[in-house]
């Protein structure tokens, strides 16, 4: 099977899409794949990396290779594929899966999905509609409200009307949600890139000048206090949820360096909550998860409170990190379901949603 592995990308989240490709690579069974490499530049040119392995593609050095060709993913469904632009000639090659590895805008945003369902390529993930709405913190809040799951209360600002009057949306946000402090988020960011934790007015308005320079749009949302859990779900039709895992990271809140810098956050598999707290998030996994209409795979993140164990929504990753030491990966090991093993089965799920 000629399957094509798509990373890096031109998000802020770039590197960490080379760390989950690497993993991938590393995992992936050579027997039954023929792997064409395709990384992505932050600026947007794509080329095929024939000598690439997974080394290379974690430290960087791979947009130095010297045998790299320029490619590009057609749309054309004749080709099937990518077209390798070598030097006085075209080359077509037609692509049974493409399993795209990539975080944040322009690859999980539904963008890249919709150019390979124009291609007519079976793709690991989410579909276009699922991928928008998830990446869109806003849209994702308004699905989800329908589906009855608890969630964090929010007030959506906009730039314009922020650039209009600051001070006004900082106290309409202040007003919407009665007590500080307050997390704001970038709507369409991820891996906590933008987010910041607001304990009074002025950080609030510290916090939402910053995101705005991020997004068009950002959520204002109550703090919860909590254990942060995450349950990952996997299937088309009849998906099926994970146990729970809880991380305890040791700076404030799960930032960006705690998430890929800082080893001394701890990982706990299964989460320290009840036998009852970790059925209710996965059920709770599984309502989101249908609602906003997902497939293949997601990883849907909770909170539990201290105060009185209730599960709060707090947001669901489409194409979730594959890194060494993601969650993802390693809650379906839990269960049983080795690391090569969980990549054939997003493939088969793939093939069996692109092909009924």
């Amino acid at each position: 099977m000629k399957l094509a592995v798509l990373f890096g990308g031109i998000s802020s989240e770039h590197d960490i899409s080379c760390l989950s490709a690497a993993s991938i690579l590393r995992n992936l069974d050579k027997n039954k794949y023929e792997i064409y490499a395709v990384g992505i530049t932050q600026e947007g040119k794509w080329y095929y990396c024939p000598t690439c392995d997974a080394d290379r593609i974690e430290n960087g050095s791979w947009e130095r290779m010297a045998d790299k060709v320029p490619a590009v993913l057609s749309p054309d469904r004749g080709v099937h594929g990518l077209l390798l632009l070598h030097e006085g000639k075209t080359e077509a090659v037609r692509m049974d899966c493409v399993f795209p590895v990539l975080h944040g805008v322009g690859g999980e945003d539904g963008t890249m999905q919709g150019l390979l369902e124009l291609a007519g390529i079976p793709y690991v993930g989410c579909g276009v509609a699922a991928s928008a709405n998830s990446m869109d913190k806003s849209i994702t809040k308004a699905i989800v409200e329908t589906s009855g799951v608890r969630q964090a209360r929010y007030y959506l600002a906009l730039r314009h009307d922020f650039e209009r009057s600051a001070e006004g949306v900082v106290r309409a946000a202040a007003e919407a949600l009665g007590s500080f402090p307050v997390f704001v988020k970038p709507c369409s960011q991820g891996s906590s890139v933008g987010v910041a934790k607001a304990g009074d007015l002025l950080e609030l308005a510290a916090g939402l000048t910053e995101a705005f320079k991020l997004d068009s749009k950002v959520l204002v949302e109550e703090f919860i206090d909590g254990h942060e859990v995450e349950c990952a779900v996997l299937g088309n039709q009849r998906p099926v949820a994970s146990t729970v895992g809880e991380i305890a990271p040791t700076q404030e809140f799960y930032t960006f360096d705690a998430k890929y810098k800082d080893e001394s956050s701890k990982l706990y598999i299964p989460a320290h909550i009840t036998e009852e707290q970790l059925e209710t998030v996965r059920q709770n996994a599984l309502r989101v998860y249908t609602a906003l209409g997902c497939r293949g795979l997601s990883r849907v993140d909770f909170f539990v409170t201290h105060k009185d164990g209730e599960v709060v929504f707090n947001e669901l990753n489409s194409i979730p990190g594959f890194t060494s030491i993601s969650m993802y990966p390693k809650l379906f090991d839990y269960e049983g379901i080795r690391y090569p093993d969980l990549l054939d089965r997003l493939i088969e799920l793939a093939l069996e949603e692109h092909h009924g």
